[in-house]
């Protein structure tokens, strides 16, 4: 099964929301809580502590 497939089931750890895939960057996006968690070999790293900002991942316009 691929991430598409989980999306489902998975959800932002720290509010419970829902989580956007960006098939570009391989990365899931919670845009409630504006953080970004990262894929590694095919899996989501879902640790509140490892997320990243989601400012660091969006276009400079």
């Amino acid at each position: 099964m691929n991430i598409e497939e989980y999306l489902d089931i998975l959800a932002c750890p720290k509010c419970k929301g829902k989580l956007l895939y960006n098939k570009q960057k391989n990365i899931l996006i919670c845009s409630d809580c504006k953080l970004v968690y990262l894929i590694e070999d095919d899996i989501p790293i879902l640790l509140i502590e490892q997320a990243k900002p989601l400012d660091g991942y969006l276009p400079k316009n």
